[in-house]
């Protein structure tokens, strides 16, 4: 049983429920992390790559019918941004 505080007579400042709640979820409160870090990282370097690659016009519009020639423009303007950096 859990003793929940008062100022005075009348009602307590938090229900108990709340306050067991508060205890199970430890000192950092709330819900842990539902990704790891490393993993984290990873995505967040391929969405830059993926953005950097969508300012090309031509690959963002995706102008051309063919897979092949879509590869084509993808891999050139990766070669662009590549020798930029």
């Amino acid at each position: 049983m859990l003793r929940v505080p008062r100022i005075g007579p009348g009602r307590p400042r938090k229900k108990t429920d709340s306050q067991a709640a508060h205890l199970r979820k430890g000192s950092r409160r709330g819900r842990p992390p539902a990704f790891g870090l490393e993993r984290y990282k990873n995505r967040n370097t391929a969405e830059r790559a993926i953005n950097r690659l969508k300012n090309a016009r031509a690959v963002a519009t995706r102008d051309y019918k063919r897979g092949y020639v879509y590869l084509g423009a993808a891999t050139a303007a990766a070669l662009v941004i590549w020798l930029r950096t």
